[in-house]
């Protein structure tokens, strides 16, 4: 009889290698490994962790010539998560080893993960004994009788009673303790933003029909996709809760997902007051015992409901009834590493391998949702009041970064103790620094883009590699005449601070450069989530920041809103420049005026464009029905979709050898027109390297990512392509 065999697909980085690798499994690991064990295989010279992808009677290479695996990890992946991550790597043109690598337990791959095992101090029954008659026969300490009361309320660490485990240790020896390794979880301290009481509401009617909607889609035996389209305030984190408890009340699983890890503790700290201890939360930053420790109650069911970024699209939840995309416009939805998955996408494939039911909430749906999915509509404020009046400003030959108005308009808000949000989507001091005498620019000698200049840290960085050089004196020239150019948060901190600052009205500060500040979550821990728990206790001042303070955000108070250089995002070369610049002044707006009046006012120097005067009418199915229709008559998405092939090298010309391969390859495999190849085209050099770039237009996505995959995998297994880096971005945004 042959030994079963195990089909391992090995954790390597490199396209050139196809797996899975046969193993031949021994009597010991026949009976327990299965699809998503882990195991460490022996491959060439190393040995590397590896998940089996599938189990077989007999392999092409003799049994004898097999090797065996050295061992079995303790956990495994779910069988589910091993089938999504071959749709992973398919539908991204990435590897089985990359996609796989996002489905494991954290920390496992590097073996760095372990459960946490204290020595647990408890009370024998002769101890128990002793306590009960207050020990009057026995010789001891007031010490160890004060150790003895205390662990009459349970067990308890060794290491954190006085004395320490010494103490304890001599109480063992005299039969009053027992000790023992007991594994204890570590878990994330949930603090929600907002001291609000979250006792639920009645529904409103918009709410009552939209959550029949849901309760149906739950109960379809096939599954749903709905686009839960709700304006700001409506009440949507209401519906999602309702509709998570009818999920565990039917025995279903709940994935929800938020676009930033900022807005997490808010959204655990409701569900877990509302539904106990079966949430669990995942993020990156969790310690990665946390992280491990939380993916197991959910492997393991004792959890059921997972919060967190994208990231938590992939947690093992079994049974899946129910996933929620929260504000399902945002841009952080789509993953920068290899493979460059998009979560929404994620989502949607779990949803529909577990006939379950997705929901994609938003107040400014992406054009591609609005059009592809069912809608259910909250067209109100839970507390009935209207949105907020928007007002366009101007800017155009005003000398200061802030309008007359907006000045006007927050010195009023400090007048009456009320607070603000001021959004500016560019952080640090000034956006680069030049010499007046002669124009030299400082860039980053790593990446073709100017340095921008960090005041509080006196220095300017590179936005996209992290390069670091600290605020020259003078120029190259000898000039010491230099300008900065362009606003950022850091300055208009200082602007607002020297306006409105005293008196008890502070300005608090929320961009990359603040939020990035610390690694782990909770009190104290991480700044970001500390500056909006600042900013909703204080009884008056201004939050200003990036798009972070636009995102779901629910405070009570704020009677204005100031978006400063909402054109900003127009001058993008991107299709979807104008969707984006709606969705930040329209998120902007919805943060203000909750439980009472408010305004808006829009800083901009293109005052007639067409997104800005849709979101200053709140007008989300006006604008998107004219982007519809734009992007039908470009055929861009979701007419057609979009693959974008970047090679980088060191040298241009190894570079576009390696894209006009690529490039070759496709034009000659997929048929004009309902496949466009434009490029290759060079981009800008980033971290030390040249690029070009092939942009693929295409109606048959399916069929050209397999040629993609094909071509791209052969361009990187040549050998006059050594030295190339091959990036394949499916749906690029």
């Amino acid at each position: 009889m042959n030994a079963a065999i195990a089909q391992v697909q090995p954790l390597h980085r490199t396209r050139a290698l196809r797996g899975p690798f046969d193993y031949r499994l021994g009597r010991d690991l026949q009976e327990t490994v299965g699809v998503g064990s882990l195991l460490l295989v022996p491959f060439g010279r190393q040995e590397l962790m590896g998940v089996v992808v599938g189990i077989a009677d007999h392999s092409e290479v003799p049994a004898s010539k097999l090797l065996a695996p050295r061992r079995a990890m303790a956990l495994d992946v779910p069988a589910e998560l091993v089938e999504l991550a071959g749709w992973l790597a398919r539908e991204y043109c990435s590897t089985p080893a990359r996609a796989l690598s996002l489905m494991l337990p954290p920390g496992t791959a590097s073996q760095a993960a372990r459960p946490r095992v204290r020595l647990m101090a408890e009370l024998t029954q002769q101890g128990q004994q002793l306590v009960s008659t207050g020990g009057a026969e026995e010789r001891l300490t007031e010490r160890q009788r004060e150790l003895l009361e205390q662990l009459a309320h349970g067990p308890v660490f060794a290491g954190a009673v006085p004395g320490g485990t010494a103490a304890v240790r001599r109480l063992a020896t005299r039969g009053l303790v027992t000790l023992e390794g007991r594994e204890v979880g570590r878990r994330p301290l949930h603090t929600p933003i907002g001291s609000r009481s979250r006792q639920p509401l009645p529904l409103t009617p918009d709410q009552q029909v939209a959550l029949g909607s849901l309760t149906a889609g739950l109960d379809r035996p096939d599954g749903a996709q709905v686009l839960l389209h709700g304006v700001t305030g409506s009440g949507k984190t209401e519906l999602y809760l309702r509709a998570a408890a009818d999920a565990l009340a039917r025995g279903r699983g709940v994935i929800i997902l938020v676009p930033e890890i900022a807005l997490t503790p808010q959204m655990v700290g409701r569900f877990v007051e509302r539904l106990g201890d079966t949430v669990a939360v995942l993020h990156s930053r969790l310690s990665l015992g946390e992280r491990y420790d939380e993916w197991r109650r959910l492997r393991a069911g004792t959890a059921r409901v997972c919060v967190g970024p994208r990231s938590a699209v992939f947690a093992p939840v079994a049974d899946l009834g129910l996933v929620v995309v929260d504000e399902e416009h945002e841009s952080s939805y789509k993953h920068e590493g290899d493979p460059r998955y998009d979560a929404r996408a994620v989502a949607a494939e779990r949803a529909r391998a577990a006939n379950a039911l997705l929901v994609l909430g938003s107040a400014t749906p992406r054009a591609e949702t609005y059009h592809a999915a069912a809608r259910v509509r909250l067209p109100r404020r839970v507390d009935g009041g209207p949105l907020p009046e928007v007002r366009i400003l101007d800017m155009r030959g005003v000398p200061s970064g802030l309008h007359p108005q907006t000045v006007h308009a927050l010195a009023q808000v400090r007048q009456r103790a009320g607070k603000a949000i001021v959004l500016l989507n560019r952080r640090g001091w000034s956006a680069f620094l030049t010499c007046r005498d002669c124009g030299a620019l400082w860039g980053c000698p790593n990446c073709d883009v100017a340095l921008v200049l960090h005041r509080g840290a006196a220095s300017m960085s590179c936005h996209h590699c992290g390069h670091s050089e600290t605020v020259p004196e003078r120029c190259r020239c000898g000039s010491g005449s230099l300008a900065r150019h362009g606003m950022g948060t850091e300055r208009l901190e200082r602007d607002l601070a020297a306006v409105l600052g005293g008196d008890g009205f502070s300005v608090f500060r929320l961009d990359g450069d603040v939020a990035l500040g610390g690694t782990r979550s909770g009190p104290g821990r991480d700044p970001g989530a500390a500056v909006l728990q600042r900013f909703e206790r204080a009884p008056s001042g201004v939050l200003l920041g990036t798009q972070m303070v636009a995102k779901g955000h629910d405070f009570p108070g704020v009677a204005l809103g100031v978006v400063v250089d909402a054109d900003a995002t127009l001058g993008f070369p991107d299709f979807r420049a104008e969707e984006r610049t709606f969705a930040l002044i329209a998120q902007l707006a919805g943060r203000v005026g909750r439980g009472g009046d408010g305004h808006v006012l829009v800083q901009t120097v293109a005052p007639e464009a067409r997104a800005i005067r849709y979101a200053a009418k709140h007008d989300s199915d006006g604008f998107l029905a004219a982007e519809l229709q734009r992007r039908r008559a470009l055929s861009y998405p979701p007419f057609s979709h979009l693959i974008r092939v970047t090679c980088s090298s060191a040298t241009s010309q190894a570079a576009a050898a390696a894209a006009g391969q690529i490039a070759a390859n496709v034009r000659q495999q997929c048929e004009a027109p309902a496949t466009t190849v434009l490029g290759p085209a060079p981009l800008f050099r980033l971290r030390g390297s040249q690029r070009r770039a092939l942009l693929i237009k295409t109606q048959d996505r399916g069929g050209t990512v397999a040629v993609l995959r094909e071509a791209v995998g052969d361009a990187a297994s040549a050998r006059e392509h050594t030295g190339v880096s091959f990036s394949v971005d499916v749906d690029p945004h």
